[in-house]
This record gives structure tokens, C-alpha cells and sequence, in this order.
């Protein structure tokens, strides 16, 4: 049988692979397949209700060791609603909300890794300090100039999206010429920023949900792949978000399924890690995932 052509894609992807490991306090976390990051919403006012962890110790320990035993690779820790109109809280509020539950999690499950999901350093470096391994700012750096150069001094993995204005304002910043064009250019000059910095393990995640329409979306999801050719692992985050559940004219709480279809979509794109409320099915489409792109 011959062997069948491969595309001028896979041949790239050959001659110039994209960074597959990412070093984290000494330790390396291989991506050559897909992994999962849960969501741990220390919030009263997330968008899905089941996701919230209303200052809890036990039931934040239960829902990490859930979703560990599940097979999460990364738990995502945040205490700020990023929600479209989601209301502002003060910093100290923040760091009292997310702090002993990055702590508390971490003394108990030592070997997981460990993301704060915040825009303000002060909260990056108070969490880190407790046991935080990754930095996920939903802002690129652009809510808080002070973030990327303390991220440089942590030495730690950042997750930089891509969004425009802040929760409150982003859903009337969606005009773009040539959307993936201008975020590939915000990426490429946040890149720059964070390598200056001292940061030299970067993931960008385009922000779905984010200063864009539902059909700006569906796009970026089509053309994932695009961001490819900046060589930084892709982090994916649709769980449950409206281009979902507006779509189908259903509720947070029903689109599991939609979820997992998307899930699917962005991992054939190029999507390394899938952040996500569900962390069950999220490995079992990477499984599937794998049975059909070994």
C-alpha cells in the first residue's frame, strides 16, 4: 500500500514543530497530546452556576480531587467573574477569595498543577507564593502594565488572551477588519513583551467569548489553526460559553454537548489544552481525538 501524501501542513509541522513542553518550576509538562485544565470558579456570580465555590474549603477540595481523579492535568483557580457586564471587586477582595484555596489545594494535591486565572499582579504574585504554577490573564497583560514583568521575575508559564476593553466593556469592542489578522498581531507583540520580560513559556488563548460576536467566534474556532505559526501552545475555552448555548437556544446547564463537539473542533485545529467545567468528558474526546489523529 503506498503510503499517502502528506499535506504542505504536516510537512511544516515536521520541519518547524511547534514548542511542545513547558517548563514549570523546574518540572517539564510534555503537550505532544492534549491536555485538560478544570475550572474553579471561587465566585457567587460565574456565568454557570455548578461551577461556583462559594468560600468553601471542602467542597473547593472535593471539586479539585473530582476532577483530578477525572484527569485533569492543570486546575484553573479564580476569584474574579470575567462574564460579559460582570461587576469589578477591589484587589484585597480578590486575593482573600483565591488565596487559601490555591494554598489548601496545593497541600493537599502537591503534583497538580496549579493556574490562577486573575489580571492583577498583585494576585499572581500573592497566589504563587502559596503554591500557584501558572499565570492565566484574561487580559494579555493590558488591565494591569505591572503584570507581565512580575510574571518575568516569577519565572512561571503565562496564558496570555486576547481581549479587548474589560468585562464590563468588551462586548461593545467587537469591530475588527480582519479579525484573525489582528489577533494574531496582539499575540505577536504581547510575545515580544513577555520574552522581553524574562517569560519564556507562553500559551496564547484567543479569548472566545471575549470582545467578539458569536459569529467572530465560530470563525476563530474555523481557523485556529492560523495561530500556529506563532509556535506557542494553544489553550482552547468554550465550555459552556454563549456561542453555545445562544446557538442552540438552550442554558449553561445544557451544553454539555455542545461543548464537547467544539471541544473536538478546537482540538482538531491545533488546540493543546482544553479549559473546561467538565473534566470527564474533556479527556474522553481527547481520547476519541487521538484514535483519529495518533
Amino acid at each position: 500500500m503506498k503510503d499517502t501524501p502528506k499535506s504542505s501542513l504536516e510537512i511544516e509541522d515536521k520541519l518547524f514543530p511547534s514548542k511542545i513542553t513547558l517548563q514549570i518550576k523546574g518540572k517539564l509538562l510534555f503537550l505532544e497530546d492534549p491536555c485538560v485544565m478544570g475550572i474553579l470558579n471561587i465566585t457567587p456570580d460565574s456565568f454557570y452556576a455548578k461551577s461556583r465555590i462559594s468560600q468553601n474549603e471542602s467542597q473547593a477540595l472535593e471539586r479539585a480531587e473530582k476532577m483530578i481523579q477525572e484527569g485533569a492535568e492543570i486546575l484553573d483557580i479564580g476569584g474574579y467573574s470575567s462574564r460579559p457586564g460582570a461587576v469589578n471587586i477591589h484587589t484585597e477582595e480578590e486575593i482573600q477569595r483565591v488565596v487559601p484555596y490555591v494554598n489548601a489545594i496545593k497541600q493537599r494535591f502537591p503534583d497538580t498543577l496549579l493556574s490562577i486565572d486573575t489580571f492583577r499582579h498583585e494576585v499572581a504574585k500573592a497566589a504563587t507564593e502559596v503554591g500557584a504554577d501558572i499565570i492565566n490573564d484574561i487580559s494579555g497583560g493590558e488591565l494591569d502594565p505591572k503584570m507581565i514583568p512580575t510574571v518575568g521575575k516569577l519565572k512561571i508559564p503565562y496564558i496570555c488572551m486576547h481581549m479587548r476593553g474589560n468585562p464590563e466593556t468588551m462586548q461593545a469592542k467587537t469591530e475588527y477588519n480582519n479579525i484573525e489578522k489582528e489577533v494574531l498581531l496582539f499575540f505577536i507583540e504581547k510575545i515580544s513583551q513577555c520574552q522581553e520580560a524574562g517569560i519564556h513559556d507562553i500559551i496564547i488563548d484567543p479569548g472566545f467569548g471575549f470582545a467578539k460576536t458569536i459569529e467572530q467566534n465560530y470563525r476563530i474556532l474555523k481557523n485556529l489553526s492560523y495561530f500556529k505559526s506563532i509556535k506557542s501552545p494553544i489553550l482552547a475555552g468554550v465550555s459552556r460559553k454563549s456561542m453555545i448555548y445562544k446557538t442552540l437556544d438552550i442554558t449553561p446547564e445544557e451544553a454539555l454537548n455542545g461543548t464537547t463537539a467544539l471541544n473536538m473542533a478546537a482540538l482538531i485545529n491545533g488546540a493543546k489544552i482544553l479549559r473546561v467545567h467538565d473534566v470527564k468528558e474533556a479527556k474522553e474526546t481527547i481520547r476519541l481525538y487521538k484514535n483519529i489523529y495518533p
